[in-house]
């Protein structure tokens, strides 16, 4: 169960997190940002994207889009999300769920700046009804992300 993966990175890498298991979906910003009762841009969503050579994720604000020009300017190619069937094969973490912990194979992970205006955000817990409350700076840290500018304010 992915749910339990997160969890368990939480307890091996001795992180102070914890899942938070909401009753009602979180599967998406808008979801996620009604069930917490906060706004959707404090929510932070991770995609996960194929380039040619690996698979990365990329966290930004819940409210903002990728810029292809500014993606294909930092990758030096376009951006392709991973589909949905390959999506667990590649995370470990269903559709509403992908986040940066508790992952099935290591992937580079990338903060877009626009994270930088909050304190604190709310990535997915590893399932469609799960969000992890982390300060922004413990979020870089924990996850070794690569802070980068490749969205739409």
């Amino acid at each position: 169960m992915t749910i339990e993966s997160v969890k368990k990175h939480f307890v091996d890498e001795k992180l102070n997190l914890e899942v938070i298991e909401m009753d009602t979906s979180t599967a998406t910003v808008e979801l996620a940002a009604n069930a917490l009762g906060v706004e959707p841009a404090r929510i932070a969503k991770t995609m996960a994207l194929r380039l040619k050579e690996r698979d990365i994720l990329i966290m930004t604000k819940g409210d903002v889009r990728i810029d292809n020009r500014k993606f294909k300017d930092y990758f030096g190619q376009k951006a392709k999300f991973i589909s949905a069937e390959d999506l667990e094969e590649t995370t470990g973490h269903p559709v509403g769920g992908v986040c940066p912990f508790g992952l099935i194979k290591p992937l580079d992970i990338y903060l877009d700046k626009s994270l930088k205006v909050f304190d604190y955000v709310y990535p997915a817990g590893g399932g469609p009804n799960t969000c992890v409350k982390i300060d922004v700076d413990y979020l870089a840290k924990v996850t070794k992300g690569i802070w980068i500018d490749v969205c739409n304010e």
